[in-house]
């Protein structure tokens, strides 16, 4: 697949998500307070929760939990690559990853690449986009990886040449 241009800031319809481009966001930095108030609300497992817990465990630290690392990207998601506003409900993910440990003090970067974008086959005005997510740390590892489907309305009649 051909690498299309970076960009910052989101299209507003399914035709300006071409094949290969590619969509940047961020940073976010992760504070200790941020884990713990996250965990302890939705997620209350020691290694989250619990500083000598994490500490004696497999990770040697805290660390925050998936679903906080999951909720950085999507917020980062919502603002550099959801399109407004043409954006619809998806229909779901596929690859659901948590390939590295996020802690207090990591810096999150998101990089969305389009991998396949068609019409609807039933409804012609929506398009049916599919990228690769990744959160990356600030030493470039991806700590979250996932590959959404995403509904975009198509550009109107009268927005067309736009």
């Amino acid at each position: 697949m051909m690498l299309g241009p970076i960009r910052t800031t989101p299209g507003r319809w399914f035709e300006d998500y071409p094949v290969g481009a590619v969509y940047v966001g961020g940073p976010v930095t992760v504070s200790e307070q941020d884990i713990l108030d996250f965990a302890r609300r939705y997620d209350p497992q020691p290694m989250h929760i619990d500083k000598a817990s994490a500490e004696a465990g497999p990770f040697g630290g805290l660390i925050a939990s998936g679903w906080h690392t999951g909720s950085l990207m999507m917020q980062m998601l919502a603002r550099h690559f959801v399109p407004h506003p043409g954006n619809l409900p998806s229909p779901g993910l596929d690859e659901l990853r948590w390939l590295r440990p996020v802690r207090p003090g990591d810096t999150l970067r998101l990089r969305v690449t389009v991998e396949t974008a068609r019409r609807s086959r039933s409804k012609p005005d929506i398009g049916v986009v599919t990228s690769l997510v990744e959160l990356l740390n600030q030493g470039g590892d991806v700590v979250l990886s996932l590959k959404p489907v995403s509904l975009m309305r198509c550009r109107p009649a009268a927005e067309e040449g736009r």
